[in-house]
């Protein structure tokens, strides 16, 4: 028998597009592993993620150390303009105790590095057609474990650590 493991799922959940994506993920993810993965997402805390409501700093953060420190693998999506700045914090938390980090980084304009016009443009003020993520924090994700593109892929490295 497989022992559960605990993921805490790292990800902006601040407007509806987030938050349906977060549970689409997680939706996912529960269906295909069921009893192996016990997946902590923080908008389904309501006692400190239910904006209606009031949390302070210092809740927020115990609530969420709580869950990481208690957590096998962090999944962190990196998508956005920038890495959501509470997505980061707990990157770096969960560097700092030594455990696998999966994250999610689907950007449409990677990895198009063969288009020369796009290359060309590169060297033109404000014309980047690439995509652009903080290369410390996906240093730490790297350290730790990876960067995938898809659920898809998310998935596959999940089946992949839980053979381990």
């Amino acid at each position: 028998m497989t022992d559960t493991k605990k993921i805490y799922f790292a990800s902006p959940l601040f407007s509806e597009m987030e938050q349906l994506y977060n549970a689409h993920v997680v939706k996912r993810l529960r269906e295909q592993f069921g009893e192996k993965l016990s997946i902590y997402l923080p908008q389904e805390n309501a006692a400190i993620n239910d904006k209606a409501n009031y949390a302070n700093s210092i809740q927020i953060a115990d609530g969420d150390n709580h869950y990481l420190e208690e957590s096998d693998i962090l999944i962190a999506i990196l998508d956005g303009l920038t890495i959501d700045a509470g997505v980061a914090s707990e990157i770096g938390y969960f560097y700092s105790m030594n455990k696998p980090i999966i994250g999610v980084y689907s950007d449409i304009r990677q990895g198009l590095n063969d288009n020369q016009e796009k290359v060309k443009a590169l060297d033109e003020v404000a014309e980047s057609p690439f995509s652009y993520i903080n290369l410390y924090t996906v240093g730490l994700v790297k350290k730790r474990g990876s960067i995938v593109r898809t659920t898809d892929e998310l998935l596959k490295i999940m089946e992949d650590l839980l053979e381990d």
